[in-house]
């Protein structure tokens, strides 16, 4: 698929830093969801939920931060959901 190796272009710099035990670190996540890493948006940059078991989420990140990781799973904690709708004010304009 084309989308696996194309690198996405997101303005990691507008997201907001949020801690673990921030109130906005308490969400109800879904499979399909798109979400960032809290504490570092910029080292994973966002990513897709495509598993979620016993609060944890494995997620999809496509290589889109600064670490360039594919897939890893985190404590639900530490994602922070992403309204599909507020996705223009950070991606970037070619």
């Amino acid at each position: 698929m084309a989308l696996k190796n194309k690198r996405l272009s997101y303005r990691l710099d507008r997201l907001p830093v949020i801690r673990p035990f921030h109130r906005r670190a308490q969400n109800n996540l879904q499979q399909g969801d798109l979400v960032y890493y809290g504490p570092c948006p910029e080292y994973y940059g966002i990513g897709e939920i495509v598993q979620r078991m016993d609060g944890y989420c494995v997620v999809d990140f496509r290589a889109t931060g600064a670490l360039e990781i594919e897939k890893d799973a985190f404590d639900i904690k530490y994602l922070i959901p992403i309204h599909k709708l507020n996705l223009g004010h950070i991606l970037k304009s070619t």
